[in-house]
C-alpha cells in the first residue's frame, strides 16, 4: 500500500502524488505517468508493482492542473472525458510536473532515477526523455504522441513498447520510423492499444507479461 503526498513543481504550481515504496533497500526510483484515465487503481497498481520489484515509485497526478482528484475508468464517456482533459494540458506543463516527481524521488532515495508512461504518459515519458536532465532511463508504452515527435533525441536510454494492433498508432508508420532510427531499442507486441492495461478489454496478458520482463531488465540495468 502506497501513501498520497504532495509535490511542488519549478513553477510552484502544487500536484498530488501517489509514492508506492519497496520493502527494503531500493534499487532506485522510478516516475510512472499516467494515462488519460488519471492516477487511478491501475496505475496505483502498477507503482505498487514497481514497489515489490524494488524501486521506489512516484506516479503524480498531472490532470491537478485542469481538474484535481481525478480518477475515471475505460467506458467510452469517461475515455472522451479523460481526452478531454488531456487535451487541456501543455506538454511543458506536464514536463514540470515529471520533474518535480523526479527531483523528490531522487532526494528521497539518493539514487538514480527513471521514467515510464502508458499510453498519453508514454509520450511524456518519451518527451520527457529528450528534454529533462537527470533521467537514468526511460521506457515509454504506446504513447500516441510519440511519432508526432519522432524526431527528438533521447538524452538516456530508452526502450519504447507497442502494439501490433493499436488502433491509435499506425504499425506501419512505427516500423518506418524504427528502420531509420536503429539507435532505439523497441519492441511490438501481438497485442493493441493498452495491452498494459488488466483493467481494459484490450489487456493482453501474454504482451504485458513479457513487456514488463523487458522493462524490468532495463531498469536493472540503468538504475539498479
Amino acid at each position: 500500500m502506497g501513501t498520497h503526498i504532495e509535490l511542488t513543481a519549478a513553477d510552484g504550481h502544487r500536484l498530488a502524488a501517489y509514492r508506492a515504496d519497496p520493502a527494503g533497500k531500493p534499487r532506485g526510483a522510478l516516475v510512472v505517468v499516467q494515462e488519460i484515465f488519471g492516477v487511478n487503481s491501475h496505475i496505483r497498481g502498477v507503482a505498487d508493482g514497481y514497489a515489490a520489484d524494488g524501486y521506489v515509485a512516484i506516479a503524480p497526478a498531472l490532470f491537478d492542473r485542469t481538474e484535481r482528484g481525478v480518477e475515471i475508468g475505460y467506458s467510452q464517456p469517461e475515455i472522451d472525458r479523460g481526452r478531454a482533459i488531456m487535451q487541456k494540458l501543455s506538454m511543458d506543463n506536464a514536463l514540470k510536473d515529471v520533474a518535480a516527481a523526479a527531483a523528490f524521488a531522487a532526494a528521497a532515495t539518493g539514487k538514480s532515477v527513471g521514467i515510464v508512461g502508458y499510453c498519453w504518459g508514454g509520450t511524456v515519458a518519451w518527451v520527457a526523455s529528450a528534454k529533462l536532465d537527470g533521467l537514468a532511463c526511460s521506457a515509454p508504452y504506446y504513447g500516441g504522441g510519440i511519432l508526432a515527435n519522432k524526431d527528438l533525441k533521447p538524452r538516456c536510454p530508452v526502450l519504447l513498447h507497442f502494439g501490433e494492433t493499436d488502433h491509435a498508432i499506425p504499425i506501419g508508420d512505427v516500423r518506418a520510423w524504427l528502420g531509420a532510427r536503429p539507435e532505439l531499442a523497441a519492441h511490438v507486441y501481438a497485442a493493441g492499444h493498452g495491452f498494459n492495461c488488466d483493467q481494459r478489454g484490450s489487456y493482453h496478458a501474454d504482451s504485458a507479461k513479457l513487456a514488463r520482463s523487458r522493462t524490468l531488465e532495463f531498469f536493472r540495468k540503468h538504475l539498479g
